[in-house]
């Protein structure tokens, strides 16, 4: 079917146009919104600046096609094949892309968000400055794709795989990290409040500088991350690990760190006014200079740390272990 005959049919009120065999062809700047293309052949088709919002293209195949700045805005594209397209700047907010395959594609600087790309291929995808609050990227496969920059405010990335994804400069406040595996990764200076980060893998991760104030970061792993200067205020932080971590001169203001294992940590000059550390174990941890007022030191583990100049005021201290503890003036405990 020729280009003229499409657009004489859509003018005339026709919608369906399921498995069309549009390979190659110049449709851009067309306007196709609410059109059935479902099944269809699009591979490498000039889409640019294209309207289509709200179209039905279920299974199409849409490999190498270029679609820069197109709107496809609520567009369903569930199962379809985009490897290797060109999506910089296209507007894909609120579209269906269940099972996706993007693998390969560009989207620098596209609009995806509420988006759910639930379970989809996107390795080595290019999502740099790309807008994705809010959108569901759970189980996903995001292995060696490129999102520095990119908005992830609100996201769900629960059990997506990132390994060897660019991540510098995202932005994931509010978001839904669970059980991710994101160890060695730089993260300094970013914005991680409110986000959700429960079990995940965090070890010789660089936060320095992050703010994480009210982040839920129960069980997860933090071994011999760089903390420092971070702030992690109210943070939920039970049963976490911080083994040989650096968090000096961090905030842990009211923070809840029951059970947590700070042993061999760097908390030097850190701010734990008001912190609940209940039954946590401090065995060699370096505290020299930290502000411990109105703490909550229950039954914590303290045998051989360094409290230094540290400012107990306050503290409950019951039932603590002390053992070879240095005391704020400098006296060891026997």
């Amino acid at each position: 079917m020729l280009i003229s005959d499409i657009l004489k049919k859509y003018n005339e009120g026709f919608r369906d146009f399921r498995e069309i065999n549009l390979s190659k062809s110049n449709l851009s700047g067309m306007k196709l919104s609410y059109a059935n293309l479902s099944h269809s052949k699009l591979t490498e088709a000039q889409l640019a600046w294209s309207d289509l919002e709200r179209c039905f293209l279920v299974e199409s195949d849409l490999r190498g096609a270029f679609l820069y700045g197109a709107n496809l805005s609520f567009v369903k594209l569930k199962e379809a094949v985009l490897i290797e397209a060109d999506l910089t700047k296209a507007n894909l907010s609120g579209a269906q892309l269940h099972k996706v395959d993007l693998q390969g594609a560009t989207l620098s600087g596209a609009v995806l968000t509420w988006v759910s790309l639930y379970m989809a291929n996107l390795p080595s995808v290019n999502l740099c400055g790309a807008n994705l609050s809010g959108v569901n990227l759970r189980g996903a496969n995001l292995e060696g794709a490129n999102l520095n920059w990119s908005n992830l405010d609100g996201a769900r990335l629960s059990g997506a795989n990132l390994k060897g994804a660019k991540l510098y400069g995202i932005k994931l406040k509010g978001a839904f990290l669970n059980g991710l595996d994101l160890h060695s990764v730089n993260f300094s200076g970013m914005n991680l409040e409110n986000a959700k980060m429960s079990g995940m893998k965090l070890y010789g991760t660089d936060l320095s500088g992050s703010n994480l104030d009210s982040a839920y970061m129960r069980r997860s792993v933090l071994d011999q991350a760089n903390l420092k200067n971070a702030s992690l205020k109210q943070g939920q932080l039970k049963g976490a690990q911080f083994v040989q971590a650096n968090l000096m001169k961090s905030n842990l203001m009211e923070t809840d760190l029951r059970t947590a294992d700070l042993s061999y940590t760097n908390l030097n000059f850190a701010n734990l006014t008001g912190a609940d550390l209940s039954d946590a174990n401090f065995h060699g941890a370096y505290l020299w200079g930290a502000c411990l007022n109105g703490a909550i030191l229950r039954g914590a583990n303290l045998t051989g740390a360094n409290l230094r100049d540290a400012d107990l005021s306050g503290v409950d201290l019951s039932e603590a272990i002390l053992t070879g503890a240095t005391m704020p003036d400098g006296k060891v405990h026997f």
